[in-house]
């Protein structure tokens, strides 16, 4: 009988708002039976640490500078996880779904720059396993980063078990987090592979951060703020006209910032910002699109939308009529799969990966010289 493996997939992402974890089980590390989906939110306290030191970090030199301060950060963060696998693994029990023996830990990322091989996640992996005594996979882009890749995007190889449970290609999965990226799949003429991957521009990271900063809320909840608002077309058209292409590199959200929205109101800012966005999501999805020659005289890709943008309703309206000529615009929640847990999910995926020796990034997604396998394997009890 072959061995099926559990695996608990723990992410928070640049909204640095909490936990999403999520149990999954598979026997080959593709396809793979969904178990359990949770969040946990940060509290307060910890919200606002993380938020204050991440805005101090703008280069390595910061990570020096700030490193006691970060050690500190990391024990807390990753105490905070302990607790999220105690409390999961007693509702994993009352449920009885397998026991936990691989958890995925993505960590906080607080600094990423492919150019210095240096990606920090937040997160310490051995303390971790010390006290859940449970094998941790973690320090996911390390490998990569070594091997020439960019470190990121990791889940196009999940979004590939998704397209099975979804729909044929051609399709684009477009994931918006605080970055966006896109992973295409049987989409273009003459290309080598049939998967391609990229980070396409920000997601929620400027919306986010200008909401935090000029208001007492920490996004803009389905977009009301910006819809509310008017874009300032003046400040918009200078913005998009200083702003440089983006294909095929891996973003972190310190490559963009707000100031050029400085001095309106909130709900203009906001307004303005996620025009900004989604003017560049599409405009880098085109590119993408004719640079590699896209299928001539074929209907466009199907496209899904995952990450917790696709709730920003006036986001998702902007991006949908500005590439209304292709064929499809779907949520990922359409096929069952809950859209706020794709990237948790994909962390207890590229966690059985990694104990299974499977690459979990490639040339044509990171840009590594060769297929990657990833996570730092550690059993510290």
């Amino acid at each position: 009988m072959e061995k099926i493996y559990t695996a608990l997939g723990l992410m928070s992402g640049t909204s640095m708002d909490g936990v999403d974890a999520s149990i999954i089980s598979s026997i080959d590390g593709f396809h793979y039976d969904e178990k359990f989906n949770r969040y946990f939110e940060y509290d307060k306290g910890l919200f606002q640490k993380i938020s204050l030191i991440r805005d101090q970090i703008f280069t390595s030199k910061d990570l020096k500078k700030l490193s006691k301060e970060l050690n500190s950060l990391e024990k807390e963060i990753t105490l905070f996880h302990a607790k999220v696998v105690d409390d999961i693994s007693h509702l994993a029990k009352k449920s009885n779904i397998p026991k936990l023996e691989i958890i995925g830990f993505h960590g906080q990322t607080i600094f990423h720059n492919p150019k210095e091989k240096i990606s920090v996640q937040l997160g310490d992996g051995k303390l971790l396993s010390q006290l859940t005594k449970k094998t941790v996979a973690y320090d996911f882009r390390q490998n990569d980063l070594q091997n020439g890749g960019q470190g990121a995007p990791l889940t196009p190889i999940f979004h590939k078990s998704l397209l099975n449970k979804t729909l044929n290609a051609p399709a684009i999965f477009i994931n918006i987090g605080g970055i966006t990226n896109v992973t295409c799949f049987h989409l273009f003429e003459k290309f080598e592979t049939p998967m391609f991957a990229s980070d396409i521009g920000p997601g929620n990271c400027l919306i986010d951060e200008w909401v935090r900063k000029n208001s007492n809320k920490k996004f803009d909840k389905d977009g009301i703020i910006a819809k509310s608002g008017k874009i300032n077309e003046l400040i918009l058209n200078q913005a998009l006209d200083n702003f440089e292409g983006i294909l095929n590199n891996s973003l972190d959200i310190k490559d963009f910032d707000i100031s050029f929205v400085r001095g309106l109101s909130l709900e203009d800012g906001a307004s303005t910002l996620t025009s900004f966005t989604a003017e560049i999501i599409t405009t880098s999805l085109k590119k993408l699109l004719n640079k590699n020659k896209y299928y001539s005289g074929k209907e466009g890709p199907n496209i899904i939308f995952c990450g917790g943008g696709r709730k920003n309703k006036y986001l998702m309206s902007l991006i949908q009529n500005k590439i209304i000529e292709y064929k499809s615009f779907e949520l990922i929640d359409k096929y069952n799969i809950d859209g706020d847990f794709v990237e948790s999910q994909a962390f207890a995926f590229l966690a059985i990966r990694s104990i299974l020796k499977l690459p979990i990034s490639f040339p044509e997604t990171t840009g590594c010289k060769k297929p990657c396998t990833g996570g730092v394997i550690v059993k510290n009890f």
